[in-house]
């Protein structure tokens, strides 16, 4: 995205001492400077609090996330097999306070209090803030019989990640894995092929005979369809069936059945990516005015349409856009931007655009990848795909893994670093 405005004139413009370090977990006593507070320390939030410091030290920035670190859901498909392990994707937010400046809370947001802009957290402790930004991710929607400690959905990276590798690796010989996908939206279009295609490729080469079952709620598949559909129907053909239309209905989790609208299925170890929607505090607030699940924004600011000062990126915003890491991350610099054009009594900038970029493993030595442009659209006041800007790999290739691996580390040092 385009730069943001000249950072003298800015700092002109809002006539402010320059900043004074913050310190992770204390919260800043009242200033004149003004308060941005971040809500979600994931792609969305961490970038957020990054490039507002960054672009500017007239600001005052509180991170608040209940987690001392953040498990990158990126990737994670890589600890399903053995090739990654979660170490290597877990982020702390030692150089967002030390290098930024950015007051790092460990606590959870119970309410905020829009009119008065105020956010109570779960400790008794209140900030008053002049901009806040939400990026919580996505809550998980309540399955009949789902128990997650017996049948994970490994959707947030972490304990559920450890447990379903573990069930994998404990799976027999000629077993049968299932998993299912939920309708859409949901986090990472292409991520539950990914994990078909990753648990597939691990399954061909360790356990023999095995089996891979997709229970699809959509009609068809929902991202990289070309590729998906030749890793299935070629690759893993012998081993992999993919039915769509499948809409869980409920879940014995003791005996490992999924129901669904296409039958029973009953497997060895079986995956449930539930159902989702925006995190809890998102409908706490009152924001969820999209089809009841999603935050309505305005794409310029990431301002929330029902409250003013509220702004809401990442998983839980509702603009049509992926929900993804990557797009995430350009969300966040779009909304960082124009509140600092906001409070330097501006406008944000009126023709944003954002990027969503994906590779995807499809086996233990290639991947493929996706990517797609959306630009502001005056006319509708929505984020639409540019012409000719999206598109996928042609084949998986060993080059594209590698790049892969690149891709992603660049994202975690832009958002983390």
């Amino acid at each position: 995205m385009n730069n943001p405005l000249n950072r003298r004139q800015f700092l002109k413009s809002l006539g402010l001492a320059s900043a004074v370090t913050a310190f992770p977990g204390i919260i800043k006593a009242a200033s004149s400077r003004p308060q941005v507070i971040v809500v979600g320390g994931g792609f969305a939030g961490a970038t957020a609090a990054k490039y507002l410091r960054h672009w500017s030290n007239a600001v005052d920035v509180t991170l608040i996330e209940p987690n001392a670190s953040y498990n990158s859901c990126i990737l994670s498909n890589l600890v399903l097999n053995g090739q990654m392990n979660l170490s290597q994707l877990t982020f702390n937010y030692n150089t967002l306070a030390q290098k930024y400046g950015i007051s790092v809370v460990n606590d959870w947001v119970d309410n905020v209090d829009g009119i008065n802009q105020v956010v109570r957290l779960r400790s008794g402790a209140t900030l008053p803030y002049d901009r806040l930004i939400i990026a919580p991710g996505v809550q998980f929607l309540a399955v009949p019989g789902l128990d997650n400690s017996k049948v994970p959905h490994a959707w947030k990276a972490g304990p559920q990640t450890t447990l379903l590798q573990q069930q994998l690796a404990a799976m027999p010989t000629g077993g049968t894995f299932i998993m299912t996908i939920p309708g859409a939206p949901y986090r990472c279009p292409p991520g539950p092929y990914e994990r078909a295609c990753v648990v597939a490729d691990y399954l061909k080469r360790n356990k023999p005979g095995s089996r891979v079952i997709v229970l699809d709620a959509n009609a068809s598949i929902t991202a990289e369809r070309t590729t998906f559909e030749n890793a299935f129907n070629v690759t893993y053909s012998d081993m992999l069936q993919y039915i769509p239309n499948a809409e869980l209905q409920g879940v014995d989790s003791d005996q490992r059945i999924a129901h669904t609208s296409m039958g029973d299925y009953k497997g060895d170890v079986l995956n449930v990516i539930p159902p989702q929607a925006a995190s809890e505090i998102i409908h706490t607030i009152g924001l969820a005015n999209v089809s009841g699940k999603w935050a309505g924004v305005n794409p310029l600011s990431y301002e929330s349409t029902v409250m003013p000062n509220i702004h809401v990126i990442g998983d839980s915003q509702g603009t049509g856009q992926p929900k993804a890491g990557h797009i995430a991350n350009a969300e966040a610099k779009v909304c960082a931007d124009a509140i600092l054009r906001l409070l330097g009594g501006n406008q944000p900038y009126a023709a944003p655009m954002t990027n969503s970029a994906c590779f995807s493993p499809i086996s233990s030595t290639t991947a493929s990848w996706l990517t797609a442009v959306f630009a502001y659209d005056a006319a509708t006041g929505t984020m639409q795909v540019v012409p000719a800007s999206s598109g996928e790999a042609s084949a998986p290739s060993s080059r594209n893994y590698s790049r892969m691996l690149d891709w992603a580390e660049n994202l975690f040092s832009d958002t983390f670093g």
